[in-house]
């Protein structure tokens, strides 16, 4: 289930701005009806496979709209206390142990059965028995008390569990999941759910979201969502220009001039996302290849000029990146003082690469490319095809990295295939973003990426440490930080530590810049968007649950 940078899939095709214009929402005319079909691109290209399973790495769309957690929680804000969605109230015993949680009443699923504790018990039990599907480690007991009460125990003090239990668990139904064979490889192609919106058709270059009548919440003012299928972020950016999509999540030329190029328009920058390049890096596992020495990655790290990749691949919209992989700004306090470096350098240092490849063996050839054992350092690094800013930073990147003696390729190849090379392993570097979990915490960058529980061998499905990174001390630093009260930042801050410098000494996913995350959307036909003065939930298409919050929050204009 685990959230990637984009999480849904689009098609190249000359028909993409022709089905945008038919289906879209357009300008309702003087006196007419008000819009009340959003249609969404998240920047993605491929053909839409049908997979509605919110547990599946390669998932379509479902988490948040059509299948709920028990809360919501707002990663941008510390403050902001947990939504409550099918459950209502929770609660810790004395040492962290048990967690008792309160079930709303009166809900149904969307076939009309309805929800109950068993719901809850069974989808907890099954991705604890399911290794791949259970991405967070979860490793809790659940107990239905009543129809509306659960517990959930566990073997230690578990505080950090709380955003990812009730907020990355998505509630699927017993009466139907039950007869269900393999529940972590089926595509789910008819969900049933509990949440404010159901499938309503799905073909390979757009699906519809349909209102769902009967939600517990009431059913939402914008009646259908449409996701829709373009070849990449220029036509993400020609749609916008004709007014035929409402909400894009991917980058547009110029945006910091959004509202004259789009009349009707806004943009709105987030940085949360940390680009990375992801290596396959862990021998013991699998992982073939140069990326594999800790060294060359390190070298590959120092090479990159990120003030110049900034300024050609992202408009100057990204911004810095810590080697230890804690949010330079939002997790300042937690930033560990023991790095070698607290930011990323900006400019390239070409020399410290040199001498990291030369003590790993390598010596630079006539031609200028460093090579071992007669072997050039030759890597490719996968980028999905339409990804613009993507593929200018890989293809700035190769030019960089030319200059320090080490060869890059970039390989653009559809979406389905990247995720597939990345989830099973099969690749050498990839470009992503590490994103930031349920709650505004680093703990779980660390835990989802970078625990050995997250990982699998080369060729079966990691999710998501994809890097197949494995050390004992960043498991026992992640054990320890599940049983300190998030309050209790002295006793937590020793564990971070260990963690960062870990990361920055094997960097297993090479750090580049965080991501400026563009949201560009159609202020004239929709109210109620989240802004920098009410951030009420991470805005972009692709981030789940938070885009089913902005989906309920929005409102035609004039309606």
């Amino acid at each position: 289930m685990f959230l990637r940078r984009r999480l849904t899939v689009a098609v190249i095709g000359l028909t993409a701005i022709t089905l945008a214009a038919t289906a879209c929402s357009q300008s309702p005319p003087a006196g007419g009806p008000v819009t009340d079909t959003l249609v969404v691109y998240s920047g993605q290209s491929g053909d839409y496979q049908q997979n509605l399973n919110p547990y599946s790495p390669s998932v379509n769309e479902g988490p948040g709209t059509i299948f709920e957690p028990l809360f919501f929680f707002n990663l941008t804000s510390r403050d902001a206390p947990p939504v409550p969605l099918l459950g209502t109230r929770y609660a810790w015993n004395g040492d962290g142990t048990e967690l008792s949680i309160t079930l709303r009443d009166n809900v149904k699923w969307s076939d009309g059965q309805p929800f109950t504790a068993k719901d809850v018990v069974f989808t907890f039990d099954m991705v604890r028995g399911n290794p791949s599907m259970n991405n967070t480690g979860f490793q809790g007991e659940t107990t239905a008390v009543d129809d509306r009460t659960v517990t959930v125990r566990f073997p230690a003090p578990a505080y950090m569990e709380e955003p990812q239990v009730l907020g990355k668990l998505f509630i699927v139904p017993e009466h139907l999941w039950k007869s269900i064979p393999s529940p972590a490889n089926d595509v789910i192609a008819k969900p049933v759910g509990t949440g404010p919106y159901v499938l309503e058709d799905f073909k390979p270059q757009a699906f519809t979201l349909k209102a769902n009548p009967s939600y517990w919440g009431g059913e939402p003012a914008v009646k259908k969502v449409r996701y829709l299928s373009l070849s990449g972020n220029q036509a993400g950016a020609d749609a916008l220009q004709a007014g035929t999509i409402d909400w894009q999540t991917s980058p547009v030329p110029d945006v910091k001039n959004t509202e004259r190029i789009y009349p009707g328009y806004r943009a709105l920058v987030s940085n949360i996302n940390q680009i990375t390049l992801f290596s396959c890096s862990n021998t013991q596992l699998g992982c073939q290849g140069p990326q594999t020495d800790p060294a060359v990655r390190k070298a590959i790290y120092y090479a990159i000029n990120r003030g110049q990749l900034n300024a050609l691949a992202f408009q100057g919209t990204a911004g810095d990146i810590s080697p230890g992989l804690a949010l330079p700004d939002r997790d300042r306090d937690i930033v560990s003082g023991r790095l070698r470096e607290r930011i990323a350098p900006a400019n390239p240092e070409v020399g410290k690469s040199g001498q990291l490849l030369t003590g790993a063996g390598y010596a630079k050839g006539a031609d200028g490319i460093y090579a071992k054992d007669g072997k050039p350092l030759a890597l490719t690094v996968k980028v999905v095809a339409g990804w613009t800013d993507y593929i200018t930073a890989v293809d700035t990147m190769a030019q960089q990295l030319q200059q320090a003696g080490i060869k890059l390729t970039p390989q653009q190849v559809s979406y389905n295939e990247w995720a597939d090379a990345r989830g099973r392993g099969q690749y050498e570097l990839l470009i992503d973003s590490l994103t930031p979990g349920p709650a505004p915490d680093p703990f779980y960058v660390f835990s989802y990426f970078f625990s050995t529980a997250t990982t699998a061998p080369v060729g079966q499905t990691a999710n998501p440490n994809f890097s197949r990174f494995s050390d004992p001390a960043v498991d026992n630093a992640l054990a320890e930080l599940k049983k300190i009260a998030p309050s209790n930042q002295a006793a937590r801050q020793p564990h971070y530590e260990t963690i960062q410098t870990a990361l920055e000494s094997a960097m297993p996913c090479i750090p580049v810049l965080t991501n400026g995350t563009v949201n560009v959307y159609n202020a004239k036909e929709f109210t109620g968007w989240p802004s920098k003065e009410d951030m009420y939930a991470f805005p972009a298409v692709w981030q789940r649950p938070d885009q089913a919050q902005v989906f309920k929050r929005l409102k035609p204009a004039g309606a």
